[in-house]
């Protein structure tokens, strides 16, 4: 069994800080950033889509929902693999 409480915290603090990490090599290094951000989606050139400046509420916001929406991930996550650990086993 996984603990879902864990496991989605966990997401959670990853998500924050790889939301931070690209956002400062964005700040240091925009081509490398691109390069990065853009491969992710196989190489399409997404990066192009996104703002040029942040606001300040704007990276606050963005960093809430990504950091709220990873533990929701993460504990939905860790739910059904007990459920279906659970059942399949």
């Amino acid at each position: 069994m996984l603990n879902r409480i864990a496991l989605a915290t966990s997401l959670a603090i990853l998500s924050g800080l790889i939301y931070l990490l690209f956002y400062l090599l964005a700040v240091v290094w925009r081509d490398g950033f691109r390069f990065l951000f853009n491969a992710q989606f196989f190489g399409a050139d997404i990066a192009s889509l996104l703002p040029r400046e942040l606001s300040y509420t704007a990276f606050v916001g963005t960093g809430v929902v990504v950091i709220v929406s990873g533990w929701v991930f993460g504990y939905c996550w860790a739910w059904l693999y007990n459920q279906l650990s659970r059942y399949l086993s």
